[in-house]
């Protein structure tokens, strides 16, 4: 019980938000793609995934690596594939239904003005097709549809199918209450087993049923009957009130459904919240708390807050070494600049200052966690910055030709003033420049050369140049020097 309190106490808010917000894009991956064929398939590559999973914890390699080739395959296969029912999915007409509506309730279609017309329609011997899809996009099976938008009236239908109408011999597109498109023609199925005296409505209905999830209505102009087809199967509706239950089945309407079908509806879509947020819970954990690989890092040390008044005279490591532990894909996608150590000098006082290096004085991504570091401890120096005005020396090397004698040398400017720690400069008492070869000269004259700053630590105040002149004068030895 311990340690599942110890656990529950490593959660952050952002975790806990992390989960929330994948789960419900998971639940409404489902909301939006339930009942087509993408999601079946995508339920079969899930599958695949779980397997793999499972075979790699097995060790079994050959069957891990084949699962992980198909189920990259599928992947890839289902976009390509799917690619009309995931954009009939995503093409909802607002935002508001994308992120919370059902896209087939969107609108209600009035069934009882259709089941009625169409048993008028058969009545009178007016033949008819009429589709009403189902999730999954038609553009890929129907063709020569003219565009109509009208809203949906018996007197409309009939008006349509009238024998003397350009366009009856085609079917109607029925999206919400429109008539979305007219003069529509649909594939022909090939089955032999369909009654001889089904004719090409008939087959034309089969054909757009087999192949979609659409529900289509015919009207027999020859014998005046109305048959339904709907997936695999066609058979004829006898009575309206039969077709308008069907109709209201098919488009999900909830004025057709039983309490009881209502309450195993939102028993499934609970379910499915439920388990959404099981699975995403699972990826997490396996991502986030899996502690099966271990690393070691140096980070570099970055010290923050320093007091204005001090600076870092010197300090006891530049890196820390950390190791590290945490899920192996964690690990493995750790990128510079995620991992910091940072030593807060706020609280810092002049002299030697000892900080302990602790969890929180490391900045790690989620998931990834502190096994050890080292050194325990870092030791930091710090001092007051004051001005001092140091003369300058010329840092002469090598030697003139035996002949030659250096007689003086003059620097401009002799002076210049640097700011360092007091500690520091208590024990400089001069700045030379950079190293100047006598082996060189052979006259008097004058060359410009750059100050050397030791230690590094002290800096030039401002208007000062790390640039000087030097003058000097060289004259030939005379015979008894020489001697």
């Amino acid at each position: 019980m311990t340690r599942f309190f110890a656990f529950l106490a490593t959660i952050r808010w952002q975790d806990l938000v992390d989960i929330i917000i994948n789960s419900y894009i998971l639940y409404r991956v489902y909301v939006l793609f339930q009942g087509t064929n993408a999601f079946r398939v995508l339920v079969g590559i899930t599958s695949l995934w779980i397997l793999q999973e499972v075979a790699a914890s097995l060790g079994l390699i050959l069957t891990s690596w084949a699962i992980r080739g198909i189920t990259t395959a599928a992947a890839i296969i289902i976009i390509v594939v799917f690619r009309n029912e995931i954009r009939t999915a995503l093409q909802v007409r607002n935002l508001k239904t994308f992120l919370w509506g059902s896209p087939n309730r969107e609108q209600a279609t009035s069934v009882e003005v259709i089941a009625e017309s169409a048993y008028q329609m058969g009545k009178k011997r007016i033949g008819a097709l009429i589709v009403f899809p189902g999730k999954e996009d038609l553009s890929e099976v129907i063709h020569g549809g003219i565009p109509w938008e009208g809203i949906v009236s018996q007197e409309m239908l009939v008006s349509i199918f009238w024998p003397k109408n350009p366009v009856h011999d085609g079917a109607v597109i029925i999206r919400g209450n429109h008539v979305a498109e007219v003069g529509v023609l649909l594939p022909l199925s090939q089955r032999q087993d369909l009654p001889t005296f089904y004719g090409t409505r008939h087959r034309a209905a089969a054909g757009l049923a087999e192949r979609t999830d659409a529900l289509v209505v015919v009207v027999s102009e020859e014998r005046g009957r109305v048959t339904v087809a709907k997936d695999n199967w066609i058979k004829p509706i006898a009575q309206p009130e039969e077709l308008t239950q069907l109709l209201r089945k098919h488009l999900n309407l909830s004025d057709g459904v039983s309490v009881d079908q209502q309450k195993r509806e939102r028993l499934k879509l609970t379910l499915a919240g439920v388990l959404s947020l099981l699975v995403m819970t699972g990826i997490w954990f396996g991502f986030t708390r899996s502690d099966d690989t271990i690393i070691a890092l140096n980070v570099p040390v970055e010290y923050v807050n320093r007091p204005p008044n001090f600076e870092i005279l010197e300090t006891s490591m530049d890196e820390a070494r950390l190791q590290l532990y945490g899920s192996s894909a964690l690990i493995k996608s750790l990128r510079t600049g995620q991992v910091q150590v940072r030593v807060d000098l706020s609280k810092a006082t002049e002299g030697r200052n000892v900080f302990p290096i602790t969890q929180d004085n490391i900045v790690l991504p989620p998931g990834v966690f502190l096994n050890k570091v080292y050194p325990p401890t870092i030791e930091v120096t710090l001092d007051v910055p004051i001005t001092k005005e140091l003369p300058i020396q010329v840092d002469w090397v090598g030697r003139l030709p035996e002949n030659l004698l250096l007689i003086k040398a003059k620097v401009i400017p002799e002076v210049v003033k640097v700011i360092g720690g007091s500690k520091i400069l208590e024990k400089v008492n001069t700045l030379y420049t950079a190293p100047v070869k006598l082996d060189n000269l052979s006259k008097s004259g004058s060359l410009s050369t750059s100050l050397v700053l030791t230690p590094p630590s002290l800096k030039l105040t401002s208007g000062s140049t790390d640039k000087v002149t030097v003058n000097y004068q060289i004259e030939e030895r005379s015979a008894d020097e020489r001697k």
